[in-house]
């Protein structure tokens, strides 16, 4: 992971590794969600003739050229997705 690096991610050492992969998985893991709903829609819409475009066309272009993982580490970084100070367990908040 060389941009953005994990200073810029751990704001200047407020959060610590731990707390940055926990968050980055539970973003990664809410990407994941989006893309299985966009495909199961794309299919349903499909399998009904609703249109004739490919599976790739209707399904979002950074589900279908990124990992999850990269993405959320992209929306953490954008300010997107944060990181809950509220409570102990770091949580993706959207």
């Amino acid at each position: 992971m060389i941009f953005p690096s994990v200073d810029e991610l751990t704001q200047q050492n407020k959060y610590n590794r731990y707390t940055l992969v926990i968050a980055v998985a539970k973003c990664a893991r809410m990407v994941t969600e989006e893309y299985v709903s966009q495909r199961e829609n794309a299919e349903r819409m499909l399998a009904n003739k609703e249109t004739d475009k490919s599976l790739a066309a209707l399904i979002k272009k950074d589900f279908r050229d990124e990992k999850a993982v990269r993405i959320g580490i992209n929306r953490l970084y954008s300010g997107e997705y944060s990181i809950d100070d509220a409570s102990l367990d770091s949580t993706c908040n959207h």
